[in-house]
């Protein structure tokens, strides 16, 4: 048994409510359970009851023990004078309140649908993967489309959280906030970080003044991520050399400590790839943060992202190693990651920020891009959930990451459905 439990009982009142009485023997009925409170103090605020004929407005605190009481020294603490009821799931001991008054006490454990605890138990029986992997087929179609639509949402809503520290931090350049998703994105899991700090090395009001030029941006890119540094016999890589010079001085710009990462990529994604696509991207793309505000169909991001990494690299995947001739265009599945995670959280966020609303216009959106392929997705398939499109594995891993891992069941719809069958 857990504490998370007996706060799900409260909240939803899952309990045998007729005849209600507390330890002290008053009658007890509940007005309102009140608000969780998931900080410090006591579990519940504003909540309301009944004892006899005296209505309560105030706190309550739940513990598996009374004795937890003692246990977390709430008898010298003020948060805790305002409690009016300790709902407890033993009674092992008699507590007394601030005020040294007996605390009216409810106790849950003959009060509590026996299936309800059973399902419990079973719910959080530790298993490999999830702990409802058993179960979750069994769940209806409208609760788990239900669910997943408002999993996606929240992780919107979560992924704006995030953004906008890094907004606050470009003092509301949406156009650079823009630039340093994208460039993270663009450096995928493995060269994410350094991606990124190769952003905040290169602020965007230099890179803005350079956009008209590929040879410089491509130098301020490659020079900022130290692949300049060496001597290799190749023309094009000394005048970027020449050039990274010219733009170190004109900027100022201090020796950068970014280290990039080439190991366990397949050439296609080395990052002197995806460097060059991200300048040709930005060279060839003015104002691409109102572009991509404005766009609204799969196909023209697609238009809008049909960009290729300059021609040296068609014959290059590093300096001076020449390899058979090949446009470096970025692939459509590439442009999907982007699009899911930079476009969609961005014009979701920015339209929040404006007070829109543009989530159907993202859900279009995110069911024409075909399911991703990964580890979680294939687990998830295995137990015969339906994934149908990147709207599922959005909400998919938002479910995994966010409830699962963190065995939430309590606050999931599936977890409630199997606790509590309707």
């Amino acid at each position: 048994m857990q504490e998370d439990f007996l706060h799900y009982i409260w909240q939803y009142q899952k309990l045998i409510t007729t005849a209600l009485r507390t330890v002290q023997g008053n009658r007890l009925q509940v007005i309102s359970v009140g608000e969780h409170n998931t900080n410090s103090g006591p579990d519940f605020y504003n909540s309301r009851i009944l004892l006899g004929d005296q209505e309560w407005a105030g706190t309550i605190e739940i513990h598996l023990k009374a004795s937890d009481w003692y246990v977390h020294k709430h008898q010298n603490d003020d948060a805790y004078a305002n409690v009016i009821l300790h709902v407890v799931w033993e009674n092992d001991i008699e507590v007394f309140d601030t005020n040294q008054n007996v605390m009216e006490t409810l106790v849950l454990k003959n009060i509590v649908n026996k299936s309800l605890i059973q399902n419990y138990r079973k719910l959080l029986q530790r298993k490999k993967w999830i702990n409802c992997e058993a179960q979750i087929h069994n769940i209806d179609e409208f609760t788990m489309s239900f669910w997943k639509q408002k999993l996606l949402v929240q992780r919107l809503h979560r992924k704006a959280t995030e953004f906008q520290f890094v907004l606050d931090d470009l003092q509301n350049n949406w156009e650079a906030l823009l630039f340093h998703l994208l460039a993270r994105n663009f450096g995928l899991k493995i060269n994410a970080s350094a991606f990124s700090q190769l952003t905040k090395n290169i602020s965007f009001s230099v890179f803005k003044k350079e956009v008209s030029n590929v040879l410089s941006i491509e130098a301020l890119l490659f020079g900022q991520s130290n692949l300049l540094d060496e001597f290799v016999e190749d023309e094009y890589y000394h005048v970027l050399q020449k050039e990274y010079k010219y733009l170190k001085k004109k900027y100022q710009l201090e020796k950068s400590l970014v280290k990039l990462r080439f190991f366990r990529l397949r050439p296609a994604s080395f990052p002197t790839i995806r460097l060059s696509q991200f300048a040709a991207l930005y060279c060839s793309q003015k104002n691409l943060f109102s572009k991509i505000i404005a766009i609204k169909t799969l196909d023209d991001i697609y238009e809008l992202f049909c960009v290729s990494a300059s021609e040296y690299w068609d014959a290059h995947y590093t300096f001076g190693k020449e390899t058979v001739k090949r446009n470096k265009k970025l692939s459509k599945s590439f442009i999907e990651l982007l699009i899911l995670n930079t476009i969609i959280p961005i014009k979701f966020m920015y339209a929040k920020s404006i007070g829109k609303d543009n989530f159907e216009e993202l859900l279009q959106l995110y069911r024409a891009i075909k399911s991703e392929k990964n580890s979680v997705m294939v687990k998830f398939k295995d137990l015969k959930v339906v994934v149908d499109s990147s709207a599922d594995t959005q909400s998919l891993i938002e479910l995994k990451t966010q409830y699962c891992s963190q065995h939430k069941c309590l606050h999931c719809e599936i977890g409630n459905k199997l606790l509590y069958p309707s």
